[in-house]
């Protein structure tokens, strides 16, 4: 079994109690006061994004990937393909994603806001947890601004206040950058247990973020940081089976790893998603198989045109689970043997060296006035592993920094391989959206054209009905 430091789980509550609850439950006056007790109330920060309830993190990742253009939804995610806004049972999902995520922010604030008042505590164990309450904050928030666009803002300032307002997008960003510019400078050097961050995981979120704000001279340089430290590094693959060595149940901790919310197979510490993208059949999850809810298709224009050189499209298969002989399922997530349905040990891989590489390729390809050498070597590491290369050495299937002169060009070229790279991760959606290319690659690959509705999810009744200072009308996201 995967021997690795979990984050205790606690129980997930409803919206209405993230928003009612009062702090004293948590024993403020008592509960705050050695390194031991501070370290438990950060632990609870990770609950909510490890939950392997039906809206935690592995569906709320299912329901990205239903929007993408090299995978399909099936069953009650494949209306997602339609690309016309959710109905009601995906609302459902993304609603328990948004409590989740603000269950977090408030787990955050309450160490924020009580950690620096301890009496037995060292004020570097402070700073270091108060810097790791920000950086989770910070990552929650991201994830909240670019589903849901402008969100209250809840910190340790008014955490206590039901009713809070629906923050700008900017607003909303100003504090993440606020949020994780602390994170990076007090977080560790050194990962102190698996799944905890440092600040070279601060560094790459703000990257992260200055892409998405098109800072992108700003990304550039803070991926280069990272790159330049010399604390990653891609791992070899010879072979599709190989790329178990990244993702696979079992890993503690790879070279490759930057920041991933961890798992194991311990009852509720597993990881729902993987039941997601396997069939029972396939004998490739344990506790039950799986429910296959996202599928590939070999008539699928990503899947025809992708090099079948490239180990990654090997990491698909064919399996018929009953729409037709030419549906595909994945590898990429498995785990034989897991004990519980939603029990996989495999870990949810954030932010990865081939992330941050990806980052540096495109920001360094945007930054300037046409793309250069450096940002086609940081792609060409990525798509040298891809075929078994080593990943730090000129080969023979290298693009070549001639044949895409422009700007635009190389964009395309960085989409389509973040395509191949990052497929089941929770990001190409994103991702599409970031670079305005969402409209023509899903016309391109599955024909449909997205309604304007379906860019932004809509704010959860939950919310609506407890905080007074959002109008349900004026404040809804359009279409909702």
């Amino acid at each position: 079994m995967k021997k690795i430091f979990l984050l205790p789980m606690l129980f997930l509550m409803s919206c209405e109690d993230v928003l009612k609850e009062e702090p004293k439950t948590l024993a403020v006056e008592t509960f705050y006061n050695t390194k031991v007790e501070v370290e438990a109330a950060t632990n609870a920060i990770y609950t909510p994004l490890r939950s392997s309830s039906t809206n935690g993190m592995g569906v709320y990742i299912a329901v990205l990937e239903g929007h993408i253009d090299y995978a399909f939804g099936r069953g009650s995610y494949a209306v997602l393909n339609n690309f016309q806004g959710l109905d009601n049972v995906n609302i459902s999902r993304v609603s328990g994603a948004w409590e989740a995520y603000y269950l977090s922010i408030r787990n955050a604030n309450l160490v924020i806001k009580n950690a620096p008042n301890g009496n037995a505590i060292s004020k570097a164990d402070v700073t270091g947890f108060v810097a790791e309450a920000k950086f989770l904050r910070a990552f929650s928030y991201f994830h909240l601004v670019r589903n849901w666009g402008g969100v209250p803002i809840r910190t340790e300032a008014n955490m206590t206040e039901i009713d809070a307002k629906r923050n700008t997008v900017d607003e909303v960003y100003a504090l993440i950058l606020a949020d994780l510019k602390e994170a990076e400078t007090n977080l560790p050097d050194q990962v102190t247990q698996p799944g905890r961050p440092t600040r070279w995981a601060a560094k790459t979120m703000l990257a992260d973020v200055y892409l998405q704000l098109t800072r992108f001279a700003e990304a550039r340089d803070k991926a280069d940081e990272v790159i330049k430290s010399g604390k990653f590094s891609l791992i070899p693959v010879a072979t599709s089976d190989d790329f178990q060595k990244v993702f696979g149940p079992d890993l503690i901790s790879t070279p490759e790893e930057i920041f991933y919310l961890k798992f194991s197979r311990q009852p509720a510490q597993g990881n729902l998603f993987p039941t997601l993208t396997n069939h029972p059949g396939t004998k490739f999850l344990g506790g039950g198989g799986g429910v296959f809810g996202l599928h590939g298709d070999n008539t699928n224009p990503v899947y025809k045109s992708w090099d079948n050189a490239d180990l990654r499209k090997g990491i698909w298969y064919s399996w018929n689970i009953g729409i037709g002989a030419t549906s595909l399922l994945s590898k990429k997530f498995i785990d034989p043997n897991s004990l519980e349905f939603a029990g996989a040990g495999n870990d949810v891989p954030w932010y990865r060296y081939a992330d941050l590489l990806m980052i540096y390729a495109e920001a360094a390809g945007r930054a300037g006035s046409a793309p250069t050498a450096a940002a086609m070597e940081a792609l060409n590491q990525v798509h040298r592993r891809a075929y078994g290369k080593n990943p730090t050495a000129v080969s023979t299937v290298d693009f070549k920094l001639e044949d895409y002169p422009t700007t635009a060009a190389f964009l395309n070229l960085v989409v389509k391989e973040r395509g191949y790279e990052f497929q089941y991760e929770g990001k190409r959606w994103l991702e599409l959206k970031r670079t305005g290319k969402a409209q023509e690659i899903i016309l391109a690959a599955k024909g449909k054209t997205i309604a304007d509705k379906h860019f932004l999810w809509p704010i959860p009744v939950s919310e609506l009905n407890y905080n007074k200072a959002i109008d349900p009308v004026k404040d809804q996201n359009p279409g909702y």
